[in-house]
């Protein structure tokens, strides 16, 4: 029996092939699993704010991110697990329902759509015609801005920092627990980090909310019960209502998002995994990108923000992973996290927040990418970077960002490095600020 297991898996992921073992690939997918198990946590604290059904969040978070893995790992035999995108949670969550005033159903309508025109992009050469005429400065400072845009998510969260009315925002108070707490779990997850410990950010999340639960302020529900029910996210995706003209920078900013987050961590597994051939292609790249794409619609049926690809997945690929064999094991582990409800019920937001402001510090390297000596390229880099944040919007960030670079180039007399893509996008979001 155990020679017709390795059997079935050697003809499904090939293996031998790829110089790996069964024991290396279910490894590689425990290392990746913890990496980021904490997105379980995360987007339901992020989301219950929105009205969404805490239970239910937790449940579709599980399940979309499990038959994402398992589509990247039976289809495009990949060793990447796939999640809710923490940026695009946030996008979801404080923006579109938050400040924008679009009920979350409308809000996973949007996310439907993008998905739909994410998969029609993969399909055809839309998606690299796109992805090749954005400049490489508006690429790096999105993923930064949407990185300060989630560090000041977190610390809002943790109440490290608090609104004025004299300044808008101010220091909070160490005094209270919450902001203490958060802060440390940050530096907790930077520490064992450095020190390259296995599950980080997980055990930093279960520390912090131990010490709460010591201290009074985390109540004990249990760890483990039956599955809540998935109900009230189920089909709740509002499609017609997210037909609207308003939507449409909504649904550009979950795609350009999802496009680059993705091409970025595809890329980066590739040459870590070994996937890349001798003349520079990477092996089977295309049915990745349809893995994914295709992971953001099916996750907006169960009521998931857009399901991307995560960088996390290098752990695993660092630790052994070469095939989906990996990626199916993470899908497998994310299944029986729903059993354990109880456990995300208990997660305190100062614990997760600890985490948000790791993760925005690691979305801040790209800046070391961006060419800070022509202003042309930078000005537009700062726009994008600090309007999303400024203005609690990922959408007004991408959106000012790529009307700042049309004009500095325009008026420049660099009208050449702006691609016919860049003034389509470019006036569609004049319009969106003219009109809407």
């Amino acid at each position: 029996m155990h020679q017709q297991s390795r059997n079935v898996f050697e003809r499904l992921f090939a293996l031998r092939a790829h110089r790996t073992t069964v024991r290396g690939e279910l490894l590689a997918g425990l290392t990746t699993f913890v990496t980021m198990a904490y997105v379980v946590f995360v987007t339901p604290n992020m989301l219950a704010g929105t009205g969404m059904d805490h239970g239910a969040i937790f449940v579709a978070t599980c399940l979309g991110s499990a038959v994402a893995c398992f589509l990247m790992g039976f289809y495009a035999n990949w060793p990447v697990g796939l999640a809710p995108g923490i940026g695009l949670t946030a996008f979801f969550a404080y923006t579109v329902v938050g400040e924008m005033g679009y009920r979350w159903q409308v809000a996973l309508g949007a996310v439907f759509i993008a998905g739909v025109l994410f998969v029609a992009m993969s399909l055809s050469r839309v998606r690299e015609w796109i992805m090749n005429s954005i400049p490489m400065c508006l690429r790096y400072s999105m993923g930064a801005g949407v990185g300060l845009f989630l560090g000041l998510i977190g610390l809002k969260s943790a109440g490290i920092v608090v609104p004025s009315e004299a300044t808008l925002v101010t220091m909070g108070s160490f005094h209270e627990p919450p902001a203490l707490l958060g802060a440390l779990c940050f530096l907790l997850i930077a520490v064992l980090s450095y020190w390259r410990v296995f599950g980080a950010i997980l055990i930093s999340i279960l520390v912090v909310t131990g010490i709460g639960f010591v201290l009074g302020l985390v109540q004990y529900k249990g760890l483990v019960s039956a599955p809540p029910s998935l109900a009230p996210t189920w089909m709740a995706m509002d499609i017609r209502g997210a037909f609207d003209v308003s939507m449409i920078s909504v649904i550009l900013a979950f795609l350009f998002i999802n496009i680059f987050d993705t091409a970025g961590t595809l890329m980066g597994v590739a040459h870590r995994a070994g996937l890349i051939e001798p003349d520079g292609r990477i092996e089977k790249l295309p049915r990745a990108l349809k893995a994914d794409s295709t992971s953001s619609v099916l996750g907006a049926f169960l009521g998931c923000p857009p399901v991307t690809s995560f960088v996390e997945s290098a752990a695993g690929v660092a630790a052994g992973g070469r095939t989906g064999l990996t990626a199916v094991t993470v899908g497998v582990l994310f299944v029986l996290c729903i059993f354990f409800a109880p456990l995300a019920g208990m997660i305190p937001a100062y614990a997760t927040a600890g985490a948000l402001i790791y993760v925005a510090m690691l979305m801040m390297g790209g800046i070391a990418k961006i060419d800070w000596e022509e202003l042309t390229d930078a000005i537009p880099a700062l726009v994008t970077m600090l309007m999303m944040p400024l203005t609690f919007s990922i959408a007004n960030g991408i959106a000012l960002g790529f009307l700042t670079y049309t004009a500095l180039k325009l008026f420049t007399g660099q009208y050449r490095q702006i691609s016919p893509s860049l003034y389509i996008l470019s006036a569609i979001f004049l319009a969106r600020f003219a009109f809407w």
